[in-house]
């Protein structure tokens, strides 16, 4: 790696950054109390949107769960 792609302001190129991974864990169960999965803790219309939005949206969903995880404790 050249001095200049190891600077702390270099960002790598839009198609090298992996996608923003989905939070599911496998166990995929709705809880009718909030609407959101047991798993997870997204709700049906997260879990149903989340192939075709973009990065930035994703992130606005998991910034939306450690919120919800917060919350239920």
């Amino acid at each position: 790696m050249s001095e200049e792609t190891a600077s702390a302001g270099h960002v790598p190129p839009a198609d090298t950054v992996s996608p923003v991974a989905s939070p599911c864990i496998g166990v995929c169960r709705i809880d009718p109390a909030t609407g959101w999965c047991v798993g997870c803790l997204r709700s049906l219309d997260e879990i149903a949107a989340w192939g075709v939005e973009d990065d930035a949206a994703r992130r606005q969903v998991l910034d939306r769960i450690a919120v919800r995880r917060v919350s239920r404790r």
